[in-house]
């Protein structure tokens, strides 16, 4: 993430909790969480100590549209990067429809199973289900065949300020 997006991030949505508040801006104008319309694929680790789930799972209090809430184990790091085939891995999930009503972290914790394994796969699932036929990228390479490398890996933006 380069520099200048992680400043505004962590300033803007987690110190400073603008999302939430009504003063996040796009183009200049104010967002809401309830101006998203689309299904919501939101995940929280059970050990984090940057976003403790259960403020993570406020979410369904915010948004008035289709959640899908995952509670995965393991902590910021660990719980996220859980690719399958690692073992000691679990997680919980449940889908919140529009206009379902509201349940309490906790009900929703002690209510919904576990499973084994990695939450990537059910996400997979999620996006076939919500997205488009893929399409193939663009071809890289000389401008006649598509559109030529901007620069070698990692990118010139590593070393925007």
């Amino acid at each position: 993430m380069p520099y200048r997006m992680h400043s505004e991030y962590l300033r803007n949505l987690f110190l400073d909790n603008d999302l939430t508040e009504g003063r996040y801006r796009v183009e200049g104008r104010p967002i809401a969480l309830t101006d998203i319309h689309v299904p919501m694929f939101v995940v929280s680790t059970v050990k984090d100590h940057v976003a403790p789930w259960r403020s993570v799972y406020k979410i369904n209090l915010l948004a008035d549209t289709e959640v899908t809430f995952v509670l995965t184990s393991g902590g910021h790091n660990a719980g996220i990067v859980s690719e399958p085939g690692h073992p000691h891995r679990s997680y919980q999930m449940a889908m919140r429809k529009e206009g379902d009503m509201y349940i309490d972290p906790d009900t929703w914790q002690a209510q919904t199973p576990i499973h084994e394994g990695s939450w990537w796969p059910p996400w997979v699932g999620w996006l076939a289900r919500y997205s488009s036929e893929q399409i193939p990228p663009p071809p890289l390479g000389a401008p006649k065949n598509g559109y030529p490398p901007l620069g070698d890996a990692p990118g010139t933006y590593v070393l925007q300020a």
